[in-house]
């Protein structure tokens, strides 16, 4: 689908008019949106924008990383969005010309529409350009990318309640979830770093005269990134410490119970040692004569087993 807004130098809003109208002196300034084109309307990027074939190609070939190429007096954006629910980056491209913004997405865009609905108030447009259009779609790329921070910062929230007074299946099921949510952040990071590097050299560039124009708008987008990228860092060390202290509390009941299997083991060789030795059936075996010698070995074997465990008992081994 093609749509195209553009204004007038009037201020008059007008919507989905002929390409060819796009030249015409009273139009200020213009946005063409290519969402889900066809192989027709894919061809127009050449035919009627003339831009630049490696340019092009990249709008084609996903998924490029965040970049700006500069080609004479247009420049191109491979900008990414995070899927909701995957956290999958998606990409979407826009070339920033002198009149216009172009913007292609071969899936539909949830930043995109909200930035095109925003062009749309009056308020929001008037005294603006194609250029505060790119920041506004720069800018809904950037906020979206905070919900799912901070759905990540309350499940850690609720694991570090969570790792208390728990078996050792509910531990290994709470790791579980933690090297999950690792993972989940090692996607976004790969998506915000990118953005942050890509927006840190967009404002110290003097070869997009458009952002100096929004200059202060493009910083507070980096501010916002620089913030990310610091909910990131925390959240892989929240992550990190958890998954330490849930396998800590797993060492530390393997360790409990192999200490108490050792203390069961170390009573029980005495007896054992006592039952082999009267095990042994030699004829010449004086004790074997005795009337009441079963009794005095089941006597002393009892007192030994007991006396063994009090000791242990106030060493504190089966604390």
């Amino acid at each position: 689908m093609l749509r195209i807004l553009a204004v007038t130098e009037d201020q008059e809003l007008l919507e989905n008019i002929p390409l060819n109208r796009l030249m015409d002196d009273a139009i200020k300034w213009f946005w063409v949106d290519f969402d889900c084109p066809t192989d027709e309307e894919i061809q127009l990027l050449d035919s009627y924008f003339h831009f630049h074939p490696l340019a092009i190609e990249d709008c084609l070939h996903f998924l490029q990383r965040p970049k700006v190429d500069h080609y004479d007096d247009t420049h191109f954006f491979v900008l990414h969005a995070l899927h909701p629910d995957s956290l999958a980056a998606e990409e979407i491209d826009f070339f920033l010309g002198p009149r216009g913004i172009v913007t292609f997405h071969l899936a539909p865009s949830q930043e995109v529409e909200e930035a095109w609905r925003r062009m749309l108030d009056p308020a929001i447009r008037k005294g603006k350009d194609h250029n505060f259009a790119a920041y506004a779609i720069v800018d809904k790329l950037v906020d979206n990318y905070f919900p799912a921070l901070y759905t990540i910062e309350d499940q850690l929230n609720d694991l570090e309640a969570k790792g208390e007074n728990k078996s050792e299946a509910d531990i290994q099921a709470l790791t579980e979830q933690v090297y999950d949510i690792r993972a989940d952040l090692l996607r976004i990071r790969r998506t915000i770093i990118p953005m942050r590097d890509l927006l840190y050299r967009v404002i110290n560039s003097d070869k997009i005269a458009g952002v100096k124009e929004q200059h202060v708008y493009f910083t507070d987008i980096y501010d916002h990134l620089l913030k990310l990228t610091e909910m990131i860092e925390s959240n892989r060390e929240m992550t990190a410490d958890l998954r330490d202290s849930y396998n800590s509390l797993r060492s530390n009941r393997m360790n409990s119970i192999m200490k108490t299997l050792t203390v069961m083991t170390t009573i029980f060789m005495p007896l054992t040692f006592i039952a082999g030795v009267y095990g042994m059936n030699f004829v010449n075996m004086p004790e074997l004569g005795w009337n009441s010698g079963y009794y005095i070995v089941i006597g002393i074997m009892a007192a030994l087993g007991f006396g063994m465990y009090g000791w242990f008992k106030k060493k504190g081994w089966f604390d």
